[in-house]
């Protein structure tokens, strides 16, 4: 899911700067996360995280709406902080089929302005072979022509946060529903920093 909140966000600060070729950003693997939740039978919340991953915006200043978010990451890269769990998600077959496919994907195909922080990004996500229209929920959190931690340390960047829930039945990940929830909501934040 990479850069995918980046674009929408840059639209409302960027929206006065003068004419300028799309600029290329990259995410700080350090500090993007997507984190998801589930209620466990009524009982707990259960927690998981991707984290550590890549991707790539093209913001167009001039042109918001005309800039690109794409984002590639292994599905095994999930955490849940127990391996039994995380074990039995990704290798047993109920939920993930990590030998057919073993990547998540996020590709923008539009992006809407929504104020002066906010936009919608709307995107396709492929996930355990399944490719969905999904939006999120963007909103600029810092905006930067100074990073101001190496090894980025000087360079533009972007702080954003995003959110949107999934059905994780539309993805053939199922197992248990209705007795544990289908939809699960994504907490997604990350850091993007201007191509070097």
């Amino acid at each position: 899911m990479k850069n995918i909140v980046l674009a929408a966000v840059l639209a409302a600060p960027f929206a006065t700067a003068a004419a300028a070729a799309p600029e290329a950003y990259a995410l700080n693997e350090s500090h993007s996360q997507i984190v998801f939740s589930y209620n466990h039978a009524g009982f707990s919340t259960t927690y998981g995280m991707f984290s550590g991953f890549g991707g790539d915006i093209m913001f167009d200043a001039e042109d918001p709406a005309a800039s690109t978010v794409s984002v590639t990451f292994p599905a095994e890269s999930m955490i849940t902080g127990w391996d039994a769990r995380s074990g039995h998600f990704l290798q047993s077959g109920d939920f993930f089929k990590l030998g057919e496919f073993p990547d998540v994907t996020f590709e923008s195909t539009s992006i809407e302005v929504t104020g002066d922080a906010t936009a919608n990004i709307t995107g396709d996500l492929t996930l355990n072979g399944v490719t969905q229209s999904v939006v999120l929920e963007t909103v600029l959190n810092a905006q930067t022509e100074e990073y101001p931690f190496p090894p980025y340390q000087g360079s533009k960047a972007i702080g954003l946060d995003a959110t949107v829930t999934l059905n994780r039945s539309d993805y053939n990940l199922g197992m248990f529903a209705p007795f544990i929830p289908n939809e699960i909501p994504l907490a997604i934040s990350i850091e993007a920093i201007a191509a070097q």
